[in-house]
């Protein structure tokens, strides 16, 4: 299977357009043209929809498309180990993540990314769905959890420190718990599946049943209902470090540590070559987010 006929294909489902991705290449439309027909008379399908305006990829296409992307990256990879070539990434990488994550603190950061890898592009899917990496055709895979046993390899990106909050007004109205058992008195804010909430006492650990009149699967609407008043939550602190430093939150049972092991974590696909664009970006993000994360080192800093 000839490379270039590939890597047109992919910048043609970038692009949507055959001439577009030819002169990108350095290649008359004729001759794109021509490659994408070779490359489909060599797999016996069609991948492309032909229009007078524009083309898209047939079912068979859209199929063919992370393999054909596999491809290109193993091949750059290689090239890379041995120092041949242009060694900067390219292409099109395919990332999951949370949706709250994401929003706060990967679209922030692409400007810096992009910038120091041009010939990247990003595809970012932000969803708190566990999405299949493989069968998804993506890249790589943000988490910000405890791992199960996974066929794929992770890399942990930052420390993911959780803590319980609440607003100053709650506890005005409502009084500050002095122990974990007191929260059975209070109303507690609960992300769906995260309603054990596991304190360190002294040398034992002491796990609550976390109940209220609110739930909710999205972190940023269970921290905002806690700033409005709402209750107390367990939120992570890249997600509520900014309201701790305004003051919005405040955190409560601080001598009772939260039990937890979750971290931010880029997970791939197992393969014998790491891909030169997940590379960049564990690099990138890892140096980014920083040892403590910049939200943590943030939280005890004075507003200004």
């Amino acid at each position: 299977m000839n490379i270039e006929h590939l890597n047109l294909f992919v910048r043609i489902a970038q692009t949507s357009n055959i001439s577009m991705a030819g002169k990108e290449l350095g290649l008359s439309a004729a001759v794109a043209s021509s490659y994408i027909n070779k490359l489909e008379t060599h797999l016996g399908v069609r991948l492309i929809h032909r229009t007078t305006r524009k083309v898209s990829l047939t079912q068979e296409g859209e199929a063919f498309l992370p393999h054909a992307e596999d491809v290109l990256a193993s091949v750059e990879g290689a090239r890379s180990s041995v120092g041949a070539g242009e060694t900067s990434p390219r292409g099109t990488l395919r990332i999951a993540a949370p949706a709250s994550f994401g929003r706060l603190h990967l679209v922030p950061a692409l400007n810096g990314f992009l910038a120091q890898y041009p010939n990247l592009t990003i595809d970012l899917k932000l969803s708190d769905t566990i999405v299949d990496l493989v069968a998804g055709g993506f890249d790589i895979a943000i988490r910000n959890s405890a791992l199960k046993d996974s066929s794929l390899i992770a890399r942990k990106l930052a420390v993911d420190n959780r803590i319980v909050c609440a607003s100053p007004h709650y506890i005005a109205k409502n009084g500050m718990p002095k122990n974990p058992e007191a929260l059975k008195n209070h109303q507690c804010l609960t992300l769906i599946g995260l309603d054990n909430w596991t304190f360190q006492t002294g040398k034992d650990q002491q796990t609550i049943k976390a109940r209220g009149v609110f739930r909710t699967d999205n972190g940023e609407a269970i921290r905002d209902a806690a700033i409005n008043g709402l209750g107390i939550t367990l939120s992570s602190t890249w997600n509520a470090y900014q309201h701790l430093k305004t003051g919005e939150l405040i955190q409560v049972l601080d001598q009772y540590p939260l039990v937890s092991d979750t971290a931010i974590w880029a997970l791939y696909p197992s393969t014998r070559q790491l891909a030169p664009k997940v590379r960049a970006f564990i690099d990138y993000f890892a140096e980014y987010f920083g040892t403590p994360p910049f939200w943590d080192a943030q939280i005890n800093t004075p507003n200004k």
